[in-house]
């Protein structure tokens, strides 16, 4: 057997990927598993969107930079959600997805050696892709009496010469946590003084949050940040694979160089069905959003009925719950999907600062939630 490529000893298989075939296991063996556990979107993408690919005819390749016409559809969408002005024609790269984006950023910027910025709890991809590059991850603690906001003077404690990339996510992922204006201003400035990039991944903005914000709009944001944004959670378009990274031309140009090489473009219906959504009225989040708040608030009942805390203000596709004291979180996860046959993820696969936390989703229709909230009512992790 040939022998796997080194960069692949410091990195495991995605958790999910894992755990989806544990559940399809036990699904097989009759269990009546319900899935809390991961952010995949069961709603269904506006009809004019499905329309749009349907009535699409063009199946050649594509430019890599995307449709003039969905760069247009993208620097609309920035100008009238986040008020932020991006020149359609150099400051928007569409991908395939915003996960590719977080390699291929990685790529075009990082040597081996080089260090990266990653939030502790955080998405474990940033983890990950630094590590197959050869990079070195450098976790940033994020904690719940700080609202989840990295701690920039602790951060500065450490050896930052050889650091390339900050990663943020706000609102944030796994806490909802939201950041607001000055937030950035700091981040800006902390990456302006050490010459660190800074990556905002942005693809939860409109999901139960009011106050939709892009980094990109802070005054001089662009000398030092990029963002990645996602039609997946927007616009329940998972599977479509559309996303986008914004910014400066001269970091979009070094992202295509390295784009450019890896795939053929995005298929033309897609990006016709993500014009079409791009440009939707206001309404669409409300009607979205109200369902996502009927779900939440059951879930907010099993927290209740568990024992478990939670932020009643926090944004995204899902609930962060702190347990009990003394508990451990995948003890908990682990007993309530084999006892009771509900898989909710527990906080530490988004890192070690995730220890004392469940995540649960808001993917599933009600009916299911309601029917887990029966499963587990008289179940208190006291």
């Amino acid at each position: 057997m040939l022998s796997k490529a080194k960069r692949l000893n410091d990195v495991k298989e995605y958790y999910f990927s894992i755990k989806l075939r544990e559940v399809r296991a036990l699904i097989d063996q009759g269990k009546p598993i319900i899935n809390l556990g991961i952010g995949s979107p069961d709603l269904s993408p506006p009809e004019s969107v499905i329309h749009a690919l349907k009535n699409a005819d063009t199946h050649g390749y594509q430019s890599y930079q995307g449709l003039p016409e969905l760069r247009k559809a993208i620097a609309s969408f920035y100008a009238k959600n986040y008020n932020v002005d991006l020149n359609f024609k150099n400051q928007i790269l569409p991908l395939m997805g915003s996960k590719e984006g977080i390699l291929h950023i990685s790529m075009a910027f990082l040597d081996k050696g080089d260090k990266v910025l990653i939030p502790n709890p955080g998405y474990p991809t940033y983890e990950s892709v630094t590590r197959l590059l050869e990079a070195e991850p450098l976790l940033y603690n994020l904690k719940e009496e700080n609202q989840w906001w990295p701690d920039l003077k602790e951060i500065e404690k450490n050896d930052l010469s050889h650091v390339k990339i900050m990663w943020v996510n706000y609102p944030h992922m796994p806490t909802g946590s939201n950041a607001n204006e000055e937030l950035f201003k700091e981040l800006i400035a902390f990456g302006k003084k050490h010459q660190i990039l800074i990556v905002n991944d942005n693809p939860y903005s409109f999901v139960l949050n009011d106050e939709p914000k892009s980094i990109l709009s802070i005054e001089g944001a662009k000398e030092i940040a990029i963002e990645l944004n996602s039609l997946s959670k927007t616009f329940n378009m998972a599977g479509w694979r559309v996303g986008m990274v914004v910014g400066d031309e001269n970091y979009l140009d070094a992202i295509l160089k390295v784009k450019s090489n890896m795939d053929s473009g995005m298929f033309y219906g897609i990006q016709k069905g993500a014009i079409e959504a791009l440009g939707l009225s206001s309404h669409w989040f409300d009607d979205m959003n109200q369902i996502y708040r009927d779900r939440r608030d059951v879930i907010w009942k099993i927290c209740d009925a568990l024992n478990c805390t939670y932020d009643e203000e926090s944004s995204g596709l899902f609930v962060w719950a702190k347990i009990p004291a003394g508990k451990k979180s995948e003890e908990i996860t682990d007993h309530i999907l084999y006892n009771h046959d509900v898989f909710i993820t527990p906080g530490t696969v988004f890192g070690d600062q995730g220890e004392g936390y469940i995540r649960f989703s808001l993917c599933i229709d009600e009916q299911k939630i309601l029917e887990v909230l029966e499963r587990l009512k008289k179940m208190e992790l006291s």
